[in-house]
């Protein structure tokens, strides 16, 4: 099984903060989560069937359940 790797792009450390224009633009950032393989990411995305948004969305609505 992978691993799956996320980090929170905001100071408050709070997944409730987090919204898909946001981590869209840290995504272009090459630095931001410099191990992280964007190919991967949408190709993984692309396997599903969903948008690259559609998996950012999917996967910020997973991450903010753990912290209700």
């Amino acid at each position: 099984m992978k691993q799956i790797h996320f980090r929170l792009p905001y100071t408050s450390k709070s997944a409730k903060d987090l919204n898909l224009k946001s981590v869209k633009k840290k995504f272009k950032d090459k630095k931001f989560s410099a191990g992280c393989s964007r190919d991967v990411i949408r190709r993984g995305a692309d396997q599903l069937g969903w948008t690259l948004d559609d998996l950012i969305a999917r996967t910020i609505a997973a991450v903010q359940t753990f912290e209700a």
